[in-house]
């Protein structure tokens, strides 16, 4: 059966894989060329978290490297499982007292954090394989 439009499903879910890890891939280059990792450490020392300093350049080489494998379609499952733990930390300590909305309704809430767990969730279940549903 022909895909619609013009995608099959396995097509689709190498789009999903591959956008989902450049846009944290993105978060982590932006970060560093833009010179926001002490700006970013403060904000996690200030909530609390101890090391932030430290946390941060983990985080970002989690993106950084994690976005590459995902994007190869390698250790989705461990790559997923991480970035699932990073979104939900950024939901608890950042999004969530924002509200649901991101923007036009509200400011910085849940809602793509929420999309991208979801997204998350299913390149997990289909361990970066997209064959899996033809």
């Amino acid at each position: 059966m022909p895909g619609f439009p013009f995608l099959r499903p396995a097509q689709s879910l190498l789009l999903l894989r591959v956008t989902v890890a450049g846009l944290l891939l993105a978060h982590a280059v932006v970060r560093v060329v833009g010179g926001t990792v002490p700006r970013f450490a403060d904000f996690l020392t200030a909530k609390g978290l101890p090391f932030g300093l430290a946390l941060v350049w983990l985080i970002t080489a989690a993106e950084l490297l994690g976005g590459v494998l995902m994007a190869l379609g390698i250790l989705t499952r461990w790559v997923a499982l991480v970035f699932g733990l990073i979104i939900g930390t950024g939901i608890v300590l950042i999004h969530a007292e924002n509200g649901w909305f991101v923007g036009e309704h509200g400011t910085g809430g849940i809602e793509y954090s929420a999309l991208l767990l979801v997204a998350l969730l299913v390149i997990a279940a289909t361990d970066g394989q997209p064959e899996v549903v033809e």
